[in-house]
């Protein structure tokens, strides 16, 4: 059997890193594109003038939680397509479902137009995008770490992890631009330049996605029909075999995920409303932070291969302890320099846990079951975490008066459990490796993990 750590009909591993990396940065330019006006616009373009403030930010930021609904739904179907036919065709379709809903989005008609409708057409657009995203990541780690050489999985598999913060970096970097023609214009049009231009990159992801070949690992598990071939139902076995590495999985994202919208679109929220900071001052921030992220991850995510995934992981969440207050500390004094300076740090040490992580789970799997187990963590994550994490944040500081501190210290115990949850899959990890009766089926265990 060929080992598909280095298999010789597939492409060449930076290839197939380039195309994971293109495809989840066009998918997450428009999944950030979303939370951004969400926090800014949509409390004032989807829902009525005389909604009492707070109840409109959490409408908005609501809009944003329902497409993390139909994310583990997304992850089911698309995970079973990918688990028995290929990760290819999953990655063009949900790219194509992405692109449509948010093109919509920026056509999309106000409340003060179609009344009611609009908010109901702008929450059915982010299911189509929930259940787009909920099959993208999967399919993207999957084809940048199958085809990842041995001991460098963990590296490879954050091209797909890049997309994340390239994603961010265009989404910021674009509505800062529609910042500079005005408040008013950018309230009244500016916020839908960003989902009309990302037609163009859908454009851009397709055919770099059309030419590559599909993952090596579908030739092996097509190839073995009577031991690891593809499963007739994924989920089911991944439910029944594989359970509490899902459930583990969960709780050691929660951080990289929930976290994430907690230090930038509750943060954004909180500067512009309660503290009254520039909007474009702190996008520019958030753009910085999203730049060095995406310089620093391939170093620690390679860091990572040389002295363990697991090590680089515990390692950031200790970070999102010792920083989640300081963060909002900082805002507080107005300083440029002092909330860049934390914005940076907590980036820094949010993409040492975000980067190395999709090589872990996938090592939590076996190889026919593998997008259907890894789909079911991340999306089940962003479905608990994610999506409510901004709605939770605002509602914890309005119980506090508008206070920083309940949302500070809820990231902070949650960043304590994923710690023991991490060393959890690492134990998993070691289990299932010392069970497999196939080793060269595996990919690649990161070095040291």
């Amino acid at each position: 059997m060929p080992d598909r750590t280095t298999p010789s009909k597939s492409p060449s591993p930076y290839r197939s890193a380039f195309a994971a990396l293109a495809g989840t940065s066009i998918e997450w330019y428009d999944f950030y594109a979303f939370a951004t006006a969400a926090a800014l616009v949509f409390d004032d373009v989807f829902f009525p003038s005389d909604m009492p403030t707070a109840l409109k930010t959490i409408a908005s930021f609501a809009t944003f939680a329902v497409g993390f609904l139909l994310r583990p739904l997304g992850g089911i179907v698309f995970g079973h397509i990918g688990d028995r036919v290929g990760r290819k065709k999953t990655l063009v379709i949900t790219l194509l479902m992405m692109g449509i809903a948010s093109f919509a989005i920026g056509l999309l008609p106000t409340y003060g137009q179609v009344g009611a409708l609009a908010p109901i057409l702008l929450i059915t657009l982010r299911l189509v995008q929930g259940i787009a995203i909920g099959g993208e990541w999967g399919g993207a780690v999957l084809i940048a770490v199958e085809n990842a050489p041995k001991g460098r999985a963990t590296f490879f598999g954050s091209f797909a992890q890049l997309g994340s913060s390239v994603g961010a970096l265009l989404s910021t970097g674009a509505f800062s631009l529609m910042n500079l023609f005005g408040s008013e214009a950018f309230h009244s049009w500016g916020w839908r330049v960003p989902f009309l231009a990302s037609s163009v990159l859908v454009v851009i992801g397709l055919v770099v996605r059309t030419k590559l070949e599909d993952s090596p690992v579908m030739e092996d598990i097509h190839a073995e029909p009577g031991k690891s071939g593809a499963s007739r139902l994924p989920v089911t076995e991944v439910l029944q075999k594989d359970w509490k590495t899902v459930l583990v999985g969960v709780f050691a994202l929660a951080t990289a995920t929930g976290g994430y919208y907690v230090v930038t679109s509750y943060l954004l929220s909180y500067g512009t409303d309660e503290l009254h900071l520039s909007e474009s001052m702190l996008l520019n921030g958030l753009s910085l932070a999203a730049f060095l992220e995406l310089v620093v991850t391939p170093f620690l995510s390679l860091l990572g291969d040389r002295i363990g995934a697991h090590r680089v992981v515990v390692a950031g969440l200790a970070g999102v302890v010792l920083l989640s207050l300081p963060q909002f500390i900082v805002m507080g004094t107005g300083s440029v320099f002092l909330i860049y300076l934390t914005m940076l740090a907590m980036r820094l040490v949010m993409s040492a846990l975000y980067g190395p992580i999709a090589a872990i789970l996938a090592d939590g799997f076996a190889p026919h079951v593998r997008y259907t187990g890894i789909s079911l963590s991340y999306q089940v994550c962003n479905m608990v975490f994610a999506g409510f994490a901004p709605v939770t944040a605002v509602w914890l500081s309005s119980l506090a008066g508008g206070a920083y501190w309940p949302p500070a210290v809820a990231l902070m115990a949650v960043s304590v459990i994923g710690i023991w949850c991490t060393l959890r899959l690492r134990t998993y990890h070691r289990l299932r490796v010392a069970g497999e009766t196939s080793p060269e089926s595996r990919v690649a265990v990161p070095a040291g993990a």
